[in-house]
Parts: structure tokens; sequence; C-alpha cells
């Protein structure tokens, strides 16, 4: 996992409330267990029509949106069932943020673990958000995670809470075991002292 350090995006407006892990990727594509390649099926059913072509008017098929690294959805994103694909179809696309007024709490903990911020905002915040985009579609947000801090195309910014265990491990580039391996020198220190 590459350390998350604070970038600045466009974003695909997508604000449609419980949006379930299985819309975002259909169970027909959770046998693998390679993360590559995923970004393809993400929101398949929503995204392409039966014989594969893509569907004019989803915003992942805009082709001015295709570099944007930020998913503006509606509440209660990643609800349903626990699948880990899920981050990972987010991430494979080019998603290193999802805005949102909640997530479900396993689809937000699976984001954390695979280097996916998910960024719960409050309402007001997220109107004035929605209008933005609304009005221009190609404007850029800025996200900071080591300030907390996501920044609208107005300006005006706003702060979002994350465990401070999760940041430290996002911003140092580390899942929870590489976490507990950077004090891999103090455990053997303390194994050798306290050995008997």
């Amino acid at each position: 996992m590459e350390k998350f350090t604070p970038f600045t995006s466009k974003a695909v407006l997508l604000p449609v409330n419980d949006i379930d892990t299985d819309q975002i990727i259909p169970a027909r594509f959770l046998k693998t267990t390679n993360k590559a390649g995923l970004g393809e099926q993400l929101f398949a059913d929503w995204r392409y029509n039966p014989d594969g072509s893509p569907k004019p008017g989803f915003p992942l098929n805009n082709p001015e949106l295709r570099d944007a690294q930020i998913l503006v959805a509606g509440d209660n994103f990643g609800c349903g069932s626990s699948r880990e694909h899920a981050p990972w179809a987010l991430v494979d696309y080019g998603f290193r943020a999802v805005v949102a007024t909640s997530f479900a709490d396993i689809f937000r903990n699976n984001s954390l673990k695979n280097g996916l911020l998910p960024v719960a905002v409050d309402r007001n915040n997220y109107s004035a958000l929605l209008e933005s985009l609304s009005q221009n579609p190609t404007a850029r947000l800025a996200v900071d995670l080591e300030k907390q801090q996501l920044s609208l195309p107005d300006g005006s910014s706003t702060q979002f809470s994350i465990s401070s265990f999760a940041r430290t491990c996002l911003l140092n580039g580390v899942d929870e075991l590489g976490y507990l391996l950077s004090f891999e020198a103090q455990i053997s220190a303390y194994e050798s002292h306290h050995a008997g």
C-alpha cells in the first residue's frame, strides 16, 4: 500500500443513497482473489448494457471524469454484504477517496485496510458539494488526510474524522500487519530481555 498523500482531483458524482456492495461489485465477479482488473467490473450492472457496451449517461462513462480519484456518493454507502472486493474494485479503478454522508461500518473498515479513504461529511457540506459539482462537473476537490480536511470547489473546507490508528496506517502506507512489523526491533529487544 502506498503512503496516503494530499491530492486534488475531479470527482465522479453518484448521489444515490444505500448503494450496496453488490452494486459496487456484483457477486459474479467475486471468484477472484486478485485485485487487478476489478475496476473494470466496478458498478458493472449500472455501467454497462447487456452486450457489454458502456451505458450513456452513467457517470463513470464520462471521459472527462475518467481520471477522477474521488467518488461522491449518497448516504449509507457500502451497505449490504461484507465483501472486501468492493473497496478493491474502487481502488483498482483509481479512486483514492469516497465522500458521502455516512458509510456502512464493515465497508468503512475494509476501505481503510485497503488504502481507500471514506470521507463522511455533514449534510450542509454535502449539499454545497452537490451544488458545486452539478454546476461544474469537472471541479476539483482537495483531500488532506494529515489535516483531516476536504476542500470544496468554492474554496471552503470541512474537517472529517478518522480513527487515529487507521490514519497512521494510511499516512505510512502500511496495513495492520505492516504497522506491527514496524516495531520488530523493539519486539525483539523486549523478547530478548524477557526471555526466560
